[in-house]
């Protein structure tokens, strides 16, 4: 059952888990991988890997993001988004620098701001 509350994460990183569930805030420090589902958004001053089984239903604001996953919200990122192969994300992201590879899936817009914004 999913919970309420807000997840803070070690700062050393950490591993959200194919199967696991979380409704809420997720914050976190250095380091996450979420191969899991979040409902609600992510903040950090970390980066963010969401896995190929991730899913994320949230705004995320972060200084980098890789996705493999699936995103439904908005990213901004304040060094660097990737969206990797196969990944599928529906929302605007903002970061200095986005990666896009040729087999992933972007339905938004996107704005190229400078660094550390």
């Amino acid at each position: 059952e999913p919970s309420n509350r807000t997840a803070v994460l070690p700062q050393s990183g950490g591993f959200l888990s194919s199967g696991i569930s979380i409704k809420g805030s997720v914050k976190f420090g250095n380091e996450l991988l979420v191969d899991g589902e979040v409902e609600g958004k992510i903040d950090s001053t970390g980066r963010l890997t969401i896995g190929k089984n991730g899913r994320v239903r949230g705004d995320i604001r972060t200084k980098s993001v890789t996705v493999e996953g699936t995103v439904d919200g908005n990213i901004t990122a304040g060094e660097h988004c990737a969206l990797r192969a196969g990944c599928t994300v529906r929302g605007d992201i903002e970061a200095p620098r986005l990666v896009l590879d040729e087999e992933a899936t972007f339905i938004g817009s996107a704005r190229i701001t400078t660094q550390g914004k």
